[in-house]
């Protein structure tokens, strides 16, 4: 793994890093049934907007407002751990409900079943990625954030993992491989925003590596938005503010790239 960033003093104590993204909590063992996607996506054109030049940018629609419902009932029926308000030295303070597994299958249907491949890999933007990328992350991340609950300033680590992929046309084998990849850029797809009743709760970017409001850059949930942002040494400092009413439903994932040749 890259040498992670020196966090910078923030009101004068240090900025926590975050927990790497394939750490605790333990992740679950069966995955759930998902539901499918419904209308088939994707349902409009997908073009990235650039928030902060080679750092953020957004899908807008990635999951109708239909879909983002339905997944908010189901995801509410997972059991949700509370991440403890005392965290573990090195790490972020961060305050929510979340349910973590590892599950390549749902992670495939993301990426091959909503046009996000097809966006990623065509959308004029293929040399942000850090390589050639192969698909998301399988270690899928569910955060919900209620009344009160936060993540402070923080950065976000690149991984090293294995992805198994399908087979492709390229390849004589008709097993899925195992091809060595890393983690270069966080997406996080929100399922509420304010016209669900969920108020704050701002994704917010200080692209100096210092908590300073004037410099701040903050993103407001959009219902059905996916937010990717790069990480690893290049990682912005961040941090979810508080929510202040309702909640905040997020997926969270990461796009992954080859290590080595192929």
């Amino acid at each position: 793994m890259p040498k992670p960033k020196k966090a910078p003093a923030i009101n004068g104590k240090p900025a926590q890093a975050s927990t790497p993204s394939a750490a605790a909590p333990p992740a679950s063992s069966a995955p759930p049934s998902w539901p499918p996607f419904k209308p088939s996506l994707p349902i409009t054109d997908l073009t990235f907007d650039t928030l902060v030049d080679d750092k953020v940018v957004v899908l807008r629609n990635f999951f109708p407002k239909s879909l983002c419902r339905e997944y908010v009932s189901f995801l509410s029926t997972l059991p949700l751990i509370t991440t403890p308000g005392k965290p573990k030295r090195g790490m972020a303070v961060r305050v929510n409900d979340r349910f973590q597994i590892d599950d390549q299958k749902f992670a495939d249907r993301l990426w091959y079943e909503t046009g996000l491949k097809e966006a990623v890999m065509g959308g004029g933007l293929e040399h942000l990625w850090g390589g050639e990328v192969i698909g998301l992350n399988p270690n899928i991340r569910i955060y919900r954030y209620t009344k009160g609950q936060f993540f402070d300033a923080h950065y976000d680590d690149s991984n090293k993992i294995t992805l198994t992929l399908p087979p492709s046309d390229d390849t004589p084998s008709p097993n899925r491989q195992q091809v060595p990849a890393k983690t270069t850029w966080t997406l996080l797809l929100y399922l509420t925003s304010a016209s669900e009743g969920c108020m704050g709760g701002e994704t917010v970017f200080y692209p100096h590596d210092r908590q300073v409001a004037k410099e701040a850059i903050a993103v407001a949930p959009e219902t059905g938005m996916l937010l990717l942002h790069k990480h690893g040494n290049d990682c912005m400092l961040h941090e979810g503010r508080e929510v202040t009413a309702g909640e905040k439903w997020i997926i969270r994932t990461d796009l992954c790239v080859a290590r080595g040749g192929r």
